[in-house]
């Protein structure tokens, strides 16, 4: 089989790296860059129970695991490791002012007067990759099982002559044929309603920081919940890297999704409350120097839970999507169980069932004016 799958995040990747790793030919149509949006500039932290007791308890905890082996299967680095992961809260104004305080038994590189008073993950539990590089490995993995990276923009979906099957998919006007075609282009799958009757996956955009601090802040992930002077409150999220970055985000927004991926920009005075808050929080941070300054929207469905499955009524159609701050954990088992279905028309692994596109209702595109600029 030839599958077309439409975008180059950690989600498309991972497809075509399931697909081809089992004889499939997949080819990635991506119209800016392989991880290039909320792949690239996500926190690419992972967890083995924090889904549990929700629908996607088995997807998380199954692409838990498949982290870890990928990690010894592939070559490549993309920082995986295990950590300790806390939480805890802040204030603008005791971190400021509490200096007769001490640090936290718990963390030792945090601004007296941040409580953290509790650990939420062990490294039997939580850790994390390099979200941009391990979407990178993933796709240059697939390749090397046979698939193909085609730079260009999809712009529709092409059915047979009686409408009932996909015959491949429009890229820069001009017709790319498959066997199959599947929609995994993050929030960018809006788009796509424009050609299928898919239900809405709309962009929470979020701004985050990367500062160089070296060996200055150990494997400790910290989600803390942040109160500024002004009274709002925030949960900050910083995840130190095997490559001695960290990583801090938070200020979450709806505004309008650009056309192009490389048109997102963060909000007006978001990184300077950003970086005041990570000075706040630590000395590390206060003193480092930024790396990145960015923001990314992450797909976010009206329930919650991702869309994985089969296009209503018509043949040869699928979507993944909508996996919201959970894209980068559960990527492999998204690839995974997707490869099934497709390959053997039923999965193994897991129940998509909670995820089935056809539990909401088709986005009317005559709405995407008002949440797509540049259309």
């Amino acid at each position: 089989m030839r599958i077309l799958v439409c975008g180059g995040g950690v989600i498309g990747a991972s497809i075509a790296y399931f697909l081809c790793r089992r004889g499939a030919e997949a080819v990635v149509i991506e119209r800016t860059g392989v991880a290039c949006a909320a792949s690239g500039k996500s926190g690419g932290f992972l967890a083995l129970d924090w889904c549990d007791g929700s629908p996607l308890e088995d997807l998380a905890r199954r692409s838990f695991a498949l982290h870890a082996s990928l990690a010894e299967t592939i070559a490549g680095e993309w920082g995986y490791r295990r950590l300790a992961t806390f939480g805890g809260f802040a204030t603008a104004r005791d971190t400021r002012e509490s200096a007769g305080k001490g640090r936290s038994p718990m963390v030792g590189w945090v601004s007296r007067g941040v409580a953290v008073d509790r650990r939420l993950g062990s490294a039997a539990t939580t850790a994390q990759v390099h979200p941009g590089q391990f979407t990178q490995a993933m796709m240059r993995a697939a390749e090397a099982n046979g698939g193909k990276l085609h730079k260009g923009c999809v712009t529709g979906i092409v059915r047979d002559e009686v409408a009932a099957r996909v015959r491949g998919v429009e890229v820069d006007g001009k017709l790319m044929e498959g066997d199959a075609v599947v929609i995994a282009m993050g929030p960018w799958s809006l788009l796509a309603a424009q050609w299928l009757p898919l239900p809405p996956v709309y962009g929470l955009k979020g701004h985050s920081l990367v500062f160089d601090t070296g060996t200055h802040v150990p494997a400790e992930a910290l989600f803390l919940e942040y109160q500024e002077a002004n009274g709002d409150v925030h949960g900050p999220e910083i995840f130190p890297r095997t490559d001695g970055t960290t990583y801090v985000c938070a200020l979450s927004s709806e505004s309008p999704l650009p056309l192009d991926p490389q048109a997102v920009e963060p909000d007006a005075g978001a990184i300077d409350r950003l970086h005041a808050m990570c000075a706040r929080i630590s000395p590390a941070l206060g003193s480092a120097r930024v790396l990145a300054s960015q923001a990314c929207h992450r797909p976010v469905t009206r329930d919650g839970l991702p869309l994985i499955g089969r296009v209503p009524d018509l043949s040869g159609a699928y979507v993944a999507t909508g996996h919201s701050v959970w894209g980068i954990l559960n990527a492999p088992a998204t690839g995974e169980v997707m490869a099934e279905l497709i390959l053997d028309g039923a999965t193994r692994t897991v129940d998509l069932s909670p995820f089935d596109p056809a539990r909401l209702a088709p986005y009317d595109p005559a709405r995407l004016r008002s949440r797509v600029t540049g259309l």
